[in-house]
């Protein structure tokens, strides 16, 4: 029976001496079975969460020019939670060069833009049943966008939400799921069939090509 005195104890203190007890009852493998069970993501004890990067795949002049908005960008992308798709893949479309014009990685007022995109075509993987094999292009910056070959003057990859991405399977069949998702309700925006990529975007009003 309880000790009537527990009842003018403050909530908190009731729980506290209830947790040591449970703790001396389970022991130390109680408690180990108890973490196991525990998704990592509570275990983070407030620290932030960084995404990791392999510098030896992108190009030392183009990092030495994003500074530091290029980890950043990275955790961003990163707590999105994308399961198909990795912050790296997304940050190599931005490290290219055409000519001497390097593209960038979008401003960061731009940055939730391609948060819909993203979480489109995860939905699209999963539905295709393969991971994003490639990013292809991802923003461009206006400069570099104006040698891309083919590529529009207004080309909503410069508002950063536009994909090309690649998968293992034919663009044909990514294409056909992207529009069925679309149909359903799931983005609103272009889907472009290309021989070798997907072109997806969520500009808000549904066109195909």
């Amino acid at each position: 029976m309880s000790d009537p005195k527990d009842l003018n104890r403050p909530i908190s203190v009731l729980d506290a001496c209830n947790r040591r007890r449970a703790l001396g009852v389970l022991g130390v493998g109680g408690l180990s079975l108890a973490l196991s069970t525990t998704p990592a993501s509570a275990f983070w004890f407030g620290r932030k969460k960084e995404a990791t990067l392999d510098y030896s795949r992108l190009p030392a002049e183009w990092v030495r020019r994003q500074g530091g908005n290029l980890q950043s960008y990275a955790n961003y992308i990163a707590k999105l939670g994308l399961k198909h798709v990795t912050p790296m893949q997304l940050i190599e479309a931005h490290a290219k060069r055409r000519g001497s014009v390097w593209n960038s990685l979008p401003p960061k007022s731009m940055w939730r833009n391609m948060a819909p995109t993203l979480k489109a075509l995860d939905r699209v993987a999963a539905s295709v049943g393969h991971p994003v094999k490639e990013v292809v292009s991802a923003y461009r910056s206006p400069s570099y966008n104006a040698r891309c070959a083919g590529a529009k003057r207004g080309s909503w990859h410069q508002a950063n939400v536009a994909l090309d991405v690649k998968f293992p399977v034919r663009a044909s069949s990514v294409a056909s799921v992207a529009r069925s998702l679309r149909s359903r309700g799931h983005f609103r925006g272009g889907v472009g069939r290309y021989y070798s990529f997907t072109h997806i975007d969520t500009r808000g009003q549904n066109v195909d090509w």
